[in-house]
């Protein structure tokens, strides 16, 4: 089973920086279209950034100019760099993953994950 495992998050105040970060355990990621979605007191889960095996990325509206993903396949690990933080973006943030084969979808947030880690909380203060 793959199983993506987050970490990096924490608590700030706004304007305030947090870098999460991904593995998946027993796989290598380079495989794998990866993303962030997050998801909030109210609401449902949404998408907040992915990058396919070919580094190409797509992030929500909300998070443009502000967060940036990215993969490093040689330490088998995805990043969220989170900068000028807001307290709109509180919320777990989860790390998941799908495995791109030559019939998949492209890595966008609209076409989802399959897999799923437990998410890391990230809160912040204004």
């Amino acid at each position: 089973q793959v199983l993506p495992v987050e970490s990096g998050g924490g608590s700030v105040q706004a304007g305030g920086s947090l870098r999460l970060s991904c593995s998946l355990s027993g796989y290598t990621i380079n495989e794998y279209c990866m993303g962030w979605f997050r998801q909030g007191r109210v609401g449902g889960r949404d998408g907040v950034a992915t990058i396919g095996t070919d580094g190409q990325s797509d992030y929500a509206d909300s998070v443009k100019g502000r967060f940036i993903v990215s993969r490093d396949n040689d330490k088998n690990t995805l990043y969220l760099q989170m900068d000028n933080l807001k307290p709109e973006d509180t919320a777990l943030y989860y790390c998941g993953a799908r495995k791109m084969t030559g019939g998949s979808r492209p890595c966008l947030i609209r076409y989802g994950m399959h897999y799923w880690g437990e998410g890391t909380q990230v809160t912040i203060s204004s």
